[in-house]
């Protein structure tokens, strides 16, 4: 008798593990957040950038200002890790949106961008009027940037999110995730694959 409980337990506990683990899960779909409104930036290679231009790609955004001395060279190299990682030949981009633009002119940001490895078809760094990148960054991408009046230093010039946001092929915010940590890059990475056709 104490066989077959035993057997039984046995066969249940690899049941449910090839419930759990052998059987792949089917993943949820990525919530919709939001609709990403226009906007028209300039580039690190001066080139107009706009919501119309990246129709039509899946991307990766955060936010970010070349003479922060935190968490911004953390999230600069986390994206250069998605970047390494992204299949080649897809249309993903990857976007960083400054928010000093008295500074970061885009050589400034072409510069900053070489640092981190940036592909410049694939890894735009994006500048403009405090006004516009205000409108995109809080307004669009529902992120927090603004001045730190008491900033002692450049590197604590500004206050801003530290997330990583994925938006599909329509402009549409379908997820956040902690750009600071490699299980935050991990998620937004598979996320911006899981829009990719």
């Amino acid at each position: 008798m104490e066989w077959l409980v035993w057997g039984g337990l046995i066969i249940t506990i690899l049941a449910l593990l090839t419930a759990f683990v052998v059987v792949p899960f089917k993943s949820k779909p990525l919530p919709d957040l939001g609709q990403m409104p226009e906007f028209s930036l300039t580039s690190q290679d001066n080139a107009a950038v706009s919501l119309a231009s990246l129709r039509g790609e899946v991307w990766i955004a955060d936010v970010i200002f070349t003479r922060c001395a935190g968490q911004c060279p953390i999230m600069s190299a986390h994206m250069q890790t998605i970047q390494n990682s992204l299949p080649a030949g897809k249309p993903v981009k990857l976007v960083s949106f400054t928010t000093d633009p008295g500074f970061d002119t885009p050589a400034v940001l072409k510069q900053y961008g070489a640092r981190f490895g940036a592909h410049d078809d694939q890894w735009l760094f994006l500048t403009g009027t405090k006004t516009d990148l205000r409108h995109t960054i809080v307004d669009g991408l529902k992120l927090a940037a603004m001045e730190n009046q008491s900033a002692e230093n450049a590197g604590d010039l500004f206050v801003h999110s530290q997330k990583i946001v994925v938006l599909d092929q329509a402009g549409r915010i379908r997820g956040y995730f902690d750009g600071e940590t490699d299980e935050g890059t991990s998620q937004a990475l598979a996320a911006a694959k899981s829009l990719l056709p």
